[in-house]
């Protein structure tokens, strides 16, 4: 399977904006928006350029694949798919891209960031229906109950994580925590109001439909 190795730090400075690929550390002075808030390049600060239609549609397009942690082939292949669906294309994409096993994971808060989500799917931590999930991209639908494998709950990361859940009660309004269960369940798939994401879709469809 491919894998962007770029620099995460370098991806939030290009489009100008914080895309907490890093979890906690994009909230602190750590953060590269913080220290540099420029674009990277040789010749350092010089101020970002006006962009053309074309340039806006890119730039939505590449803040929505990176922080979906996609590569441009799958975001490209889920965007297609969703527009074959009845409906509004823009909510089917962004629904598609929120019902992926490692976004529930980050929305849960049973990660940081999706790169950590992800790394705990293929690991193998959580189960879905009480069976067996190491696929990221593995839809989730309503009705769909997320738990940590009983093996990996007693791990302190995993402790820390649900202590936080119970703690900050900030699960999206489409998930619902289960504390005697430790478990979160999907009631439903997510409005585009409940979404509220940092880029525009139609610059994407626009993009896409080029």
């Amino acid at each position: 399977m491919a894998k962007d190795l770029n620099s995460k730090c370098k991806k939030c400075r290009r489009v100008g904006e914080k895309l907490l690929l890093k979890g906690e550390r994009c909230d602190s002075a750590k953060c590269a928006m913080v220290k540099r808030n420029f674009p990277p390049g040789f010749h350092g600060p010089k101020g970002r350029q006006r962009s053309t239609s074309y340039g806006l549609q890119l730039t939505e397009k590449q803040k929505a694949r990176i922080q979906y942690n996609l590569m441009e082939k799958q975001f490209r292949l889920t965007f297609e798919k969703a527009q074959k669906k009845s409906g509004d294309a823009g909510e089917n994409f962004l629904q598609s891209l929120e019902m992926r096993l490692d976004n529930v994971v980050y929305r849960a808060g049973f990660a940081s960031s999706r790169s950590e989500a992800r790394q705990l799917v293929s690991h193998g931590h959580f189960t879905i229906n009480d069976k067996n999930v190491k696929i990221p991209s593995f839809v989730v639908r309503p009705g769909d109950t997320l738990k940590v494998k009983t093996i990996k709950a007693n791990s302190k990361m995993h402790k820390t994580k649900l202590e936080a859940i119970i703690k900050k009660k900030n699960i999206p309004g489409w998930m619902n925590f289960e504390k005697d269960k430790n478990s979160v369940k999907v009631l439903h798939k997510p409005s585009m109001d409940m979404i509220n994401p940092n880029f525009q879709i139609q610059q994407i469809i626009e993009y896409y439909s080029k």
